[in-house]
């Protein structure tokens, strides 16, 4: 048979029955019966105790002797494990980075957090001809930036020590103001910046979470602020959410 590059289209019924009961074990309580998981995928009782013999002798499954009833093994976190140290962040994330500048037409960054700041690892800029400078590498100023708010916010840090930097007449100088500023994005969720750090910058920013939900990194938005408002920001929170959520589930994190 040639090869066409694609997973071959027809399936093996036997296996997406296995993957069912999978499903209902993982959807259940701690624990499922025979019967319990035969009801809810609707598979005969008989083929669900095969089933069951058969995924419990590759360790996907385990038999609770005590109960008679089944949970989920082992041997499927060793195969997520797996499958999570293939993911690259960088990989992960560009497609969400390219969608967001289509959408938004402003730079789009992503950074992962430090001890003291998070550092720039990918972006991609505006197709406007004003654009906002990123560069690899480049740290976050944790009080005076979008992305160090939300590091500050999530991160496994604290906050900064006095005294704190102005870089601009903005920016947030108080640890009294900052600790309030970091309550805040905590509870909304994402950060914002308006001249802080730069002049005429402005920026909103969310976390990306990974599978023990836990911050793996940090998605920003940012644009001169004749072009980047506060209400053409407001308009960027809910898509760079989305593409936040999207990369943090890539990464293996479930809500």
């Amino acid at each position: 048979m040639p090869r066409t590059g694609h997973p071959a289209a027809r399936q093996i019924a036997s296996v997406a029955r296995a993957l069912a009961v999978l499903d209902a074990i993982a959807d259940g309580p701690p624990e499922l019966g025979t019967n319990d998981i035969a009801r809810r995928t609707g598979i005969n009782a008989s083929t669900v105790s095969r089933l069951l013999a058969t995924l419990a002798d590759g360790g996907l499954v385990e038999h609770v002797a005590g109960s008679g009833r089944y949970r989920l093994g082992m041997r499927l976190v060793q195969l997520g494990a797996a499958v999570l140290q293939r993911v690259d962040l960088r990989e992960a994330a560009r497609p969400h980075l390219l969608a967001l500048v289509r959408e938004l037409d402003e730079t789009a960054t992503l950074s992962v957090p430090g001890e003291e700041e998070a550092v720039t690892v990918d972006f991609v800029v505006s197709k406007s001809s004003v654009q906002s400078v990123a560069q690899i590498g480049r740290p976050s100023v944790a009080h005076a930036t979008a992305t160090g708010k939300v590091m500050l916010a999530f991160g496994d840090v604290g906050l900064p020590s006095p005294p704190l930097a102005p870089y601009t007449d903005r920016t947030i100088t108080r640890l009294p103001e900052l600790a309030a500023e970091v309550e805040r994005v905590r509870r909304l969720g994402w950060a914002q910046t308006v001249g802080e750090r730069e002049e005429g910058l402005n920026a909103v920013a969310a976390p990306v979470w990974n599978s023990e939900s836990k911050l793996a990194a940090i998605v920003g938005m940012q644009g001169p602020g004749s072009r980047f408002k506060p209400s053409t920001m407001r308009a960027a929170v809910e898509p760079l959410l989305e593409r936040a959520a999207a990369i943090s589930s890539a990464l293996g994190w479930s809500p």
